[in-house]
This record gives C-alpha cells, structure tokens and sequence, in this order.
C-alpha cells in the first residue's frame, strides 16, 4: 500500500520539488483551485505532487515536470480537498475496514476518523487493535478513537467486554489512536464519574481529541457540566439551538447524515439563519450501512446535501475538509490543497453537484470515475474474532411470550416509538389485549414485539417489550446481531414462531441480520466477524443489505433505513425508552422501568 513519510522527512524532496530542482512524482495541470484556507476558488492553477504530498500549488508548475512526471489535465475542472468523515462507525457498514474504505473512496472520501466502540464491545481491546492495525495499511487516511463507553452505561446493560482508564492509557500510545471515542456516558460526565474524568484526563495528556455525544434535550445544568468535563465535539444534537449550544461552548458542532440519521438541515440554520461562524460545524456521517456507500455515496452525499439546505459550496466543502483536520489537530497534515500536506485531491466538473471524476490521496491515483483503479486486498480476521453468538439454548416461541399481571384481560404498556431518520425514540403507551395470560401485540395499531437476546455469555436470558413505528403488517420477525452498543441479539416480529426462528438461525450462522415472514427466510446478511461485519466484498454485502431492505418492506415497513432504526432500540444512551438485557430502560432517567403502566381492566 501506498505508504507516507512524516513532513519532516519528505521536508527537504518537497522543497527542491517546489524550486523545480527535483521533478515532481504527478503534475495536475489546469484546473481551479478550491482554497479552503482564503473562501476563493483560484482558476488557471496546477498542482505538483511528490513524497505523496503537494509541493507546489500555484499558476505554473512546468519548472517541476521531467521525463518521468505523470502529468494529469484538469481541463478547467474543481479541484477539491479529499473528503474527511469526522465521526464514524465502520462496523455500521457491515463490512471490514479495508471493504468500508474501498466502498468509499470513489465517492472521495480520503480520511475516516472511526470509533470501532462496535467491536470493542464484543472483542475488547483485541478488537479494537484488530481495526486499528487493519487501518494502518490502506491507502487512505483512516485514524481511530479509542472507544470511551464499553458498556456504554454501566449498570443498564451487560457487554461481551469491559474497557476502561488503563485499556484508554494503553491505547494512546498506539501509533494511529487519534483520540478518545464519543463519551456516550453523559450522566456520568455531570455526575463526575471517576471513570469517564479519567478516560478523558488520559487522552488530553496525550494530547489528543475527546469525542462527545450528549443525547439530551436539555440544554440546562446538566449540558455545562458535561461540556465542563472536557468532550470537545458533539454529532447528537438534532434541533438548530443544540448546535448553536455547543458551539457557544466551544464545541464543535458535528452534523450528521448518515443512512438513517438527518440531523443536517435543521441545524444547518444556525449558520444559514442566524450567521454563526461556520469554521466550528463539521459534517459527519455516523452510521451508514454498506447498501448507501455503494447506491448513495459518502461524505460527497453529505456535502451535496448541505448545500441543498443553502450553504456555499465551498463553505459545505470546509465542513468536511478544513474544519475537520483542525479539530483533530492535523491541519498541517490534512484537509487542503496547500503545500506540504498529504495530496489528497478530487477532480470535479461542478461543486454543488459535487460528482467526483477523480480521486487522488497520498498522490497515488486511487478511482476514476466511480470506480477503483487500485486493488485492495481484503483483510483477513482471525478465528478469535468469530464464533461469537452464544445463546445456551435452542429458542422457542414460547421464550418470546410476555405474561400479564394476575387477572388482567388487558394492559397499559410502555411501548418504544421509533421516530423516523432520528435516533431518539418517543416514550409511548397502548392499550393491548390479554389472551390466556399472555399480552396480544397490536399490529392494527402498528404495536409488535421486540426482544433483546443475550449473546455474549450464553445465559439464555430473553427481555421483551412492544415497539411501534416499523408498519409490519404480516406474520414475521427480523434478527440482528448488530445491536449498537452492547451488541447482544434484537428481534423485532409480529409473531413469536417466526422471532424464534430468525434468532436460532442468526446462531447457527453466527450473526447477522435475517428477515423471516410466514415461517420462510427471506433476506439472510451474514456477520461472522464479532456478529457485526461480513468477509465479503463490499459490493457483495450491499447486494444483501438491500434484499434485506426489500423484505422489511414486503413485511410492510415503509420506513427509510428501518434496518439502522432497528439497531439502535438497544441503545441505552439515547433517549427516551430503549430496551437491554437488563429490562426496558428509561434513557431520561437513566433507571429500568416497568414495561406495564397498569393493568387495564
């Protein structure tokens, strides 16, 4: 792989390129130059690149071409900043990091900062150094965060691993640990839990970047003291004044918009509406599942849609380039065309648009026009990171029964309501019928099932609960491994025999994601890697994931990217009411609930 020298090293190469002493490695002639630094789209410039960075950038770079110099013509086209995502998850995608970053630099995505917290709650820090060392090799700019919640709440959830301040102060001294991951813990941030102080004590001695997540509403006391305890960013915020919140604290306001996550426009009007400073708002993705890299795109789908919602093109293009490389301290390094800087260039016929002709990092050509010019290799996993869905028992329809109190021929319950392209769910109630002591789903009134499956120790323990909001209308259940962040087994169904027969064939298969309706499979997306990634082809998995999408839909879900709605409902730092193999859990208060408000009648 395309390997890179440190500035330093290739200080003297680049200087002499520059003084047309040394002829540049690649000459890209001609094109119109998008300053990230000025606010100017510069014409008639050429760029020469050497070592894998740029050495020069201005009108004539004809002193630095010799015999053996690749000239590339621009022919009058943009050239851009190689994309960065600022927040990610990997795992998300359901495939490995290599397949992950081949899905996504023809799309011009150059540099992924990815928090691998998926794994680590499965694998520990093994995992973790699994998709550190995996990132190392590629071609393109992947650095990681050290994940800061594994269990992301202690107390309401179980996870197949523990990290914590040693695991952070180890993994700071890793050569391509970047920061911390997000501190999904922001209770106990306020709360000055000696755990999440010291994570983040660790990663600033370091001298490295602490990742937020304050997935609250209120942006009262609580807000200042966890901004007080120190996470420099944050991509939870969904209304414009979260964003105006954070950036008035200092923060850096990531917006997201990832498969299922469009949290952009909103908060977008605190630059658009009401004029704050765009050089503190970055753009991110989150979560996006292999089905949107390959069909969709990448961070140049984001970028495309903040100009939709009015921002300059070259002001959206800083959101994911400039501002990025300067939160995480790597603006000498990444995310502009300027000399000395990884030469990490797209080349583009129109910047709203945005489509990308050309992808350049490192100064290797690595894509034209949609499609790789490189090959990849893919990764090998090893065995220890398979084989790791343990259920300890065969499951029946009967373990999916939710008994009713004594008596009762009806019950108020505590329903999850998923809220469409969000990931916080409303708090809701039903009314739901009794029969033979056993609590009746709805499906009328879109009420159907849900269970968390234990699958790290082999317990057998099985939580239900009611969710409303995916439309299923026939006999049916859909199971995923990927059950963000503790990672046990979420099956959601309308009918108990089909919830166990997409649970027991998820182990036999060991994790993924399966579809069931009427006792048949219908979509099957195999994860053998921790239950949460395929050794396939990217292009292989996303063909899966969107069979996969088309029997949600034939089961009667309408939602955008239900899949990413479904792998969320476990997560128990979102608000408001999520479900974990400890019980349902009020994410408000931070405490287990009751599933029954009262016994109806």
């Amino acid at each position: 792989m395309n390997t890179i020298d440190s500035w330093a090293k290739s200080a003297k190469t680049l200087v002499d390129v520059a003084m047309g002493r040394t002829p540049a490695d690649t000459v890209i002639r001609g094109g119109k130059w998008v300053n990230v630094h000025s606010g100017e789209i510069i014409p008639d410039t050429s760029i020469a690149i050497s070592a894998g960075r740029f050495a020069y950038v201005g009108p004539d770079a004809s002193h630095t071409i010799g015999q053996s110099t690749q000239i590339i013509e621009a022919d009058g086209r943009y050239l851009v900043p190689g994309l960065c995502d600022a927040h990610m998850h990997v795992e998300s995608g359901m495939v490995t990091v290599t397949e992950f970053a081949r899905a996504v630099i023809p799309h011009g995505t150059t540099s992924m900062f990815i928090d691998p917290h998926e794994i680590g709650n499965v694998l520990g820090l093994d995992g973790v150094r699994l998709m550190h060392d995996e990132a190392l090799a590629l071609p393109i700019n992947v650095f990681v965060q050290m994940p800061s919640c594994v269990p992301s709440a202690p107390g309401l959830e179980h996870a197949g691993a523990e990290l914590g301040v040693a695991d952070v102060q180890e993994a700071m001294l890793w050569p391509n640990i970047i920061g911390l991951g997000e501190v999904m813990n922001f209770p106990g941030v306020a709360a000055g839990d000696e755990k999440m102080l010291g994570e983040i004590a660790a990663t600033q001695l370091a001298g490295k970047t602490v990742g937020g997540h304050y997935a609250s509403p209120d942006l009262g006391v609580p807000f200042h003291g966890y901004v007080a305890g120190g996470p420099a960013d944050d991509h939870e915020g969904t209304r414009m004044e979260d964003a105006m919140a954070r950036v008035r604290q200092g923060m850096r306001a990531m917006l997201r918009l990832g498969s299922a996550w469009y949290d952009v426009a909103p908060q977008i009007k605190a630059i658009t509406e009401q004029g704050l400073d765009s050089r503190n708002f970055i753009l991110c993705t989150d979560d996006s599942h292999s089905g949107t890299l390959i069909n969709d795109g990448h961070m140049n789908r984001v970028v495309r849609h903040a100009i939709e919602q009015g921002l300059p093109p070259i002001t959206a293009i800083q959101m994911a380039t400039l501002n990025t490389a300067q939160h995480f301290g790597l603006e000498r390094d990444l995310g502009s065309i300027t000399p000395g800087r990884r030469a990490d260039v797209i080349i583009s016929s129109d910047l709203a648009s945005l489509p990308i002709e050309q992808v350049i990092a490192r100064g290797e050509l690595l894509a034209n026009e949609g499609t790789l010019s490189v090959d990849i290799p893919p990764a090998t996993y090893p065995q220890s990171s398979r084989n790791t869905v343990h259920l300890g028992q065969t499951l029946q329809a009967s373990d999916f029964e939710i008994k009713a109190p004594a008596n009762a021929t009806s019950v108020n319950a505590r329903v999850i309501g998923v809220i469409e392209n969000q990931a916080p769910t409303q708090a809701l109630e039903a009314k739901l019928a009794v029969s033979n002591g056993v609590v009746s789903i709805d499906r009328a009134a879109d009420v159907c099932q849900i269970a968390l499956v234990e699958r790290h120790r082999a317990t057998g323990g099985v939580t239900n609960a009611f969710v409303s909001g995916f439309g299923y209308n026939k006999p049916c259940a859909v199971a995923s491994t990927v059950a963000h962040d503790a990672h046990h087994m979420i099956v959601v169904g309308t009918d108990r025999d089909n919830m166990a027969l997409a649970a027991n064939r998820l182990a036999e298969v060991g994790g993924g994601i399966t579809v069931f309706c009427e006792g048949e499979e219908l979509a099957l997306v195999e994860l053998p890697i921790a239950g949460l990634m395929s050794d396939e082809r990217a292009e292989v998995v996303a063909a899966k994931a969107d069979a996969m999408v088309e029997a949600m839909a034939h089961c009667g879900c309408q939602l955008n990217n239900a899949y990413m709605q479904h792998s969320l409902l476990a997560l128990v730092v979102i608000p408001a009411l999520r479900i974990s193999d400890v019980g349902l859990i009020d994410v408000t208060t931070f405490s287990k609930t009751d599933l029954f408000v009262s016994s109806a009648s």
